[in-house]
């Protein structure tokens, strides 16, 4: 299976330097946001959906509720596998208020008839994910077959209600095939995870991440007229969704990893290999942009923000509140670190307290949703993840703005040569 990080590597390696032009005549809505922002300080409330007023709010929104809700998903079929019946209600619960979220949005941009008619798609689709795992899970073969099949159909639904709402802009075809990318990942996702190949498993998540994330800027491209869906193809803001996808990617696989640890080497190790997969396309997209020198303190940096993080969960998992405490010191001096590094890219266009409290938001949401799945308060980890989630895409816009203001024209230097990437791995 090929995962689409490559494609975006390469555009961060082009984008650099377009966008740093373009952000020439773009100054005027390129001012950082404010530190309330930035550090994640009054989260809105999950269900508070602002409505999209522009092309690339749109794109955001839909890349963000994809690619979120393609993750519930996975992770409600893992419950079903794993017999984790208090999970499963919890994911159960989540996914029906981000399928309301999600037909708000489509709403918005399709109008409200069009709105509530992709609703009963995508609950459709969710419900059949739901009975395939199940069928997977008894083992359960007609079933599985029928729900293979109905998952198809919905694929094929899918395209026609887009083909309908977008006036013919988007074809059923092309909408389909989307759709039929998505639940054929969600299904081998069961498959793999069900015949305890972890790696595989992973591997296939990060891609449906990664697939469905760009199938959100497909749909926003779809419900605009031509002149319109152009500026999401703009340098700057490819730039900020190959960032934005990097970044909360990055938040999503911690999670998985964290989870991972209560569950034994064997899986903790397929969810790792996805993080460190991760970090090295993070530092390659650094590379593009910083050159490979740099590079290699932003993966010194970053890898210890990433054992940090699995410290402290290795720590949970092991009910030793002592450790806990030393890892969560350790892990304010690994942001702090990481923050200089990152004010120092940006050439302190960025003051170095607001990274700093917004790394640390990005890690409080972490220890929190780790201690509240610890305990088996699966509603409030749930809570935790969709809002760090939302609180990292804010981080990597900033960055974004801050790099094009601040990076050079004749950037890219060519790419990272450093190679690696991985430091996560089994400590228990």
């Amino acid at each position: 299976m090929r995962s689409r990080t490559g494609p975006i590597i390469l555009a961060i390696l082009v984008l650099a330097a377009a966008a740093a032009c373009d952000s020439q005549t773009t100054r005027k809505s390129s001012s950082p946001s404010s530190t309330q922002t930035q550090a994640g300080g009054d989260h809105e409330e999950h269900h508070s959906v602002a409505p999209a007023t522009t092309p690339k709010q749109l794109a955001a929104q839909l890349e963000q509720y994809f690619a979120v809700h393609t993750l519930l998903a996975l992770r409600q079929t893992r419950s079903v596998l794993t017999a984790n019946a208090s999970y499963r209600q919890a994911a159960d619960h989540e996914l029906e208020e981000y399928t309301g979220e999600l037909s708000e949005v489509v709403g918005g941009a399709y109008g409200d008839a069009q709105g509530d008619r992709f609703k009963q798609v995508w609950q459709q689709t969710t419900a059949d994910v739901g009975s395939y795992a199940d069928a997977v899970a008894g083992k359960d073969t007609s079933a599985k077959q029928a729900a293979r099949a109905a998952l198809l159909a919905d694929a094929n639904a899918y395209g026609t209600w887009l083909a309908e709402a977008s006036k013919g802009r988007a074809k059923a075809g092309d909408g389909a095939a989307d759709l039929k990318t998505h639940v054929q990942q969600v299904m081998d996702h069961a498959d793999a995870y069900a015949a305890h190949d972890f790696d595989r498993a992973y591997r296939i998540e990060r891609d449906a991440y990664e697939h469905m994330f760009a199938a959100g800027t497909s749909l926003a491209k779809a419900g605009e007229t031509p002149k319109a869906a152009a500026t999401l193809d703009a340098p700057d803001e490819k730039l900020r969704a190959a960032f934005a996808m990097l970044l909360g990617e990055h938040m999503q696989l911690i999670i998985d990893a964290q989870r991972a640890t209560f569950a034994g080497a064997a899986e903790f190790n397929g969810a790792a290999a996805q993080v460190n997969a991760n970090t090295a396309a993070l530092t390659k997209g650094m590379g593009a942009i910083v050159g490979p020198k740099k590079a290699v303190e932003f993966q010194s940096a970053w890898a210890e923000h990433v054992e940090g993080l699995l410290d402290y969960s290795t720590a949970v998992a092991s009910n030793d509140q002592a450790e806990q405490a030393v890892v969560r010191e350790k892990m304010r001096g690994y942001g702090a670190r990481l923050a200089l590094y990152l004010s120092d890219v940006v050439r302190n266009e960025l003051p170095l307290e607001p990274i700093t409290q917004a790394l640390g938001a990005h890690d409080q949401h972490l220890v929190d949703q780790i201690n509240a799945y610890a305990a088996k308060r699966y509603d409030q980890a749930q809570e935790m993840e969709v809002d760090g989630y939302g609180q990292m895409l804010s981080v990597a816009n900033t960055l974004v703005a801050a790099i094009q203001r601040t990076v050079k024209p004749q950037l890219p230097v060519g790419g990272s040569q450093t190679g690696g990437g991985g430091t996560a791995r089994w400590r228990r």
